[in-house]
């Protein structure tokens, strides 16, 4: 009987128990969750004031928003280093009356504005080179050699690093510090987006658009990278040809046709389908150095605002350029390369491009390139001696 009653008093107590636990869990529910509800709200708010300069500038142009909700979280997607997709308006009257007054897609946090009034004439050629806040040695090694804007004296040229704002917990004094190579230099633009690989089609469409508007005489354009080598003079000398009348609708490079789009998740060069549903993309330059007419910077900029822009920047070119019809010419042979060239004294006199250099080793090249070239020359003297014989 005894042995009942306390079996009977445990399962009393159990239900007891568990009874006070669910009222226990009612009552927090009750009190927390509005506080949750609260502090999530609050951290919308926050992500969404931050994106309100983009906002604004986005819908000033196309007369709405264009936020997308992705994990449950607003955002614009633009901006996303994630899930980079574009920002497409609707209204093709409002693509055909691109104001070049205004700052772009997003407000200049750097400029130079009157980088090209200083010339007597128009800019033969302007280099557009993307680096990151903290590549500071690569860019003093591009002024010492191939980007140098004395080097051709018989041409103009103009010299602009591109970037975005970095972010991080020393960002403040990145900023400080760029800002101050740039009073120094005013060789910097800088725009106010994140810098990342995913938003390097932002950079190139930043600089495209300050030469449309800041630099609309220029006969060319090159786009190139922070690790790359340039021969200038073989570039401006063989390819661009001062003495020629300036060439229009020309877009040249290491051109990439029947390329397929990777669909290797893991790998940054992933394109979803729903960024780019094509089996092929249309015929483009490699990003690592390409070069176009003057004339074409502004086509370029105002198509890509009517596309669905890739994060590829070169394929992204190359969208832009089927857009308006054209395609890459392909430029004479063994002058761009996309990849590293190993170093052959005279075979570096010819190129225009080879890829992936340290600071360090674009001044080495470039020095033994320089001290190189009479006997490169003499060389051809003699070949050519030898063959009138």
């Amino acid at each position: 009987m005894r042995l009942k009653r306390r079996r009977c008093f445990v399962q009393a107590s159990k239900v007891i128990f568990l009874f006070s636990l669910v009222a226990l869990l009612i009552v927090l529910i009750k009190h927390i969750a509005p506080n949750i509800g609260v502090a999530v709200e609050k951290r919308h708010q926050k992500d969404k004031s931050k994106l309100n300069t983009t906002i604004s500038l986005w819908k000033d142009f196309t007369g709405k928003e264009n936020i997308s909700s992705h994990g449950g979280e607003s955002i614009i997607s633009i901006t996303s280093v994630k899930t980079f997709e574009n920002l497409k308006p609707t209204n093709s009257k409002l693509i055909k009356s691109v104001d070049f007054n205004s700052d772009g897609l997003f407000p200049y946090l750097i400029n130079e504005p009157d980088k090209c009034k200083g010339s007597r004439t128009a800019p033969f050629l302007v280099f557009l080179i993307t680096t990151e806040a903290l590549q500071v040695e690569a860019r003093e090694a591009m002024r010492q050699t191939w980007a140098n804007e004395r080097l051709v004296p018989e041409v103009a040229i103009v010299r602009l690093f591109l970037l975005g704002k970095h972010e991080g917990p020393l960002t403040s004094n990145h900023q400080k510090i760029l800002s101050e190579e740039s009073q120094k230099y005013h060789d910097i633009i800088q725009q106010d987006f994140l810098d990342s690989y995913y938003n390097l089609t932002l950079k190139t469409l930043m600089g495209l658009h300050w030469v449309a508007h800041y630099c609309s005489e220029a006969n060319y354009v090159m786009k190139t990278d922070s690790d790359m080598f340039v021969n200038t003079d073989r570039l401006i000398h063989r390819l661009l040809i001062p003495e020629q009348k300036p060439k229009r609708n020309y877009f040249t490079g290491h051109v990439i046709r029947n390329e397929s789009p990777n669909q290797d998740k893991n790998n940054k060069a992933y394109v979803p389908r729903e960024e780019y549903s094509k089996a092929k993309f249309p015929a483009f330059c490699s990003g690592t150095g390409y070069v176009l007419s003057g004339d074409l910077a502004p086509r370029i900029y105002t198509a890509s605002l009517s596309l669905h822009q890739v994060h590829l920047e070169d394929v992204n070119m190359g969208l832009c350029l089927a857009k308006l019809g054209l395609e890459p010419t392909n430029p004479p042979d063994g002058l761009f390369y996309h990849w590293r060239k190993p170093y052959i004294v005279c075979e570096y006199n010819k190129l225009i491009t080879s890829h992936g250099f340290e600071p360090k080793e674009i001044i080495k090249y470039w020095r033994r390139m320089q001290s190189d070239k009479t006997r490169c020359e003499l060389d051809k003297t003699l070949l050519r001696r030898k063959k009138l014989k």
